[in-house]
């Protein structure tokens, strides 16, 4: 029997982490010309990602070592290794690139000594949204990855707050309407963790920018012909889970205190999409229950009643959704005890028989 009194010792976690960043190093530099010793660092580079997520996730033996993850994070942290492998996503192949997110994924959640050090690392480094959040414009898949690293990273709210706050939050309705699928879907992830994730940022975010945000988000989203049924779709969805949240209580009431938006959601009402109709059905409710509607609301809702309710006769989904048959039967009832003698006969604005 032979013994190997040469094996070299595991690294310890802060010495992984190091001979990671070295490694990170040698190609965010790209001094290094020889094809051959660029596709072995890559080989050992990829190899340490993976041994870094099990130290974080553990594996079929064992699992991870509260201590070892907290020696992991912190040397992590405390130099600029996260910036590295971010700026390094791109040279990665597929799986690689997956281990990465999992193991940013996971940074994100580590305590250390009870502090939550990627959320103060992230805060002294907010500039990491420039690049990630941009990576919809890019035409190859890293925009993928980066939208997932984007949204680990709008876990925090200071994080959210930033791009809220930005000139990136205006550029999602292109990136939403991205011709690739894939792309388009992503951002429209992203979209929805912005606005929905940090319940008291986003509704801050709302009230100030309410103008310019709701006319883009009408035109863009909800209008454009050049709007597929997915995006229409999402895109009703997300508004109403935007209103209907108690946070946003001030926006919604402007929202539906505004005949031009309530035009929008009878348009979307016309479509033959079930799916959109129903979408639309979770917001158009809600111009219906306000009880203190704008005069020229009353007037189309007035103008429109017999078609409104010949219209929701016909409308149902999936028997069951005793919610939904709730909701429907409180919106005929609102329609039903509008005052006919007042409506105005001359609006023009009309949802089919």
């Amino acid at each position: 029997m032979k013994l190997n009194f040469f094996k070299s010792k595991p690294r310890t976690p802060p010495e992984l982490v190091r001979h990671f960043r070295d490694l990170l190093l040698f190609f965010y530099l790209n001094t290094e010309t020889r094809e051959h010793k660029r596709e072995e660092k890559m080989e050992e580079l990829c190899k340490r990602i993976l041994e870094i997520r099990t130290v974080l996730y553990g594996n079929e033996e064992s699992e991870p070592s509260r201590e070892a993850c907290s020696q992991l994070t912190q040397e992590f942290f405390k130099e600029d290794t996260f910036r590295l492998l971010i700026h390094c996503i791109p040279k990665l192949n597929l799986g690689s690139r997956q281990d990465a997110t999992h193991v940013i994924a996971n940074l994100q959640r580590q305590r250390v000594n009870s502090r939550l050090i990627a959320s103060e690392y992230l805060e002294n480094n907010l500039d990491l949204m420039d690049i990630l959040i941009p990576s919809y414009e890019d035409p190859s898949d890293v925009a993928l990855s980066y939208g997932v690293i984007a949204r680990e990273c709008i876990r925090h709210q200071v994080v959210g707050k930033y791009v809220l706050e930005s000139e990136h939050i205006k550029k999602f309705f292109e990136y939403i309407q991205d011709p690739n699928f894939e792309r388009a879907s992503d951002a429209a992830l992203t979209f929805k963790e912005l606005l929905t994730r940090h319940k008291s940022t986003a509704a801050e975010f709302l009230a100030k920018n309410y103008d310019w945000f709701f006319k883009e988000y009408n035109s863009k989203l909800l209008e454009s012909s050049s709007s597929n049924y997915l995006t229409k779709r999402h895109a009703t969805k997300l508004l109403a889970d935007i209103l209907l949240d108690r946070s946003n209580s001030a926006v919604m009431v402007r929202y539906v205190s505004s005949l031009d938006n309530m035009r929008v959601l009878m348009n979307l009402l016309r479509v033959s999409n079930k799916s959109i109709q129903l979408e639309t059905f979770h917001v158009f409710k809600l111009f219906v229950a306000n009880q203190n509607k704008p005069e020229d609301i009353v007037h189309v809702l007035r103008s429109n009643k017999s078609k409104l309710l010949r219209f929701f006769e016909d409308f149902n989904v999936s028997k069951g959704d005793e919610q939904f048959m709730a909701d429907k039967a409180q919106v005929v009832r609102e329609i039903c005890n509008l005052d006919l003698s007042r409506a105005n006969k001359d609006n023009k604005c009309e949802i089919p028989c």
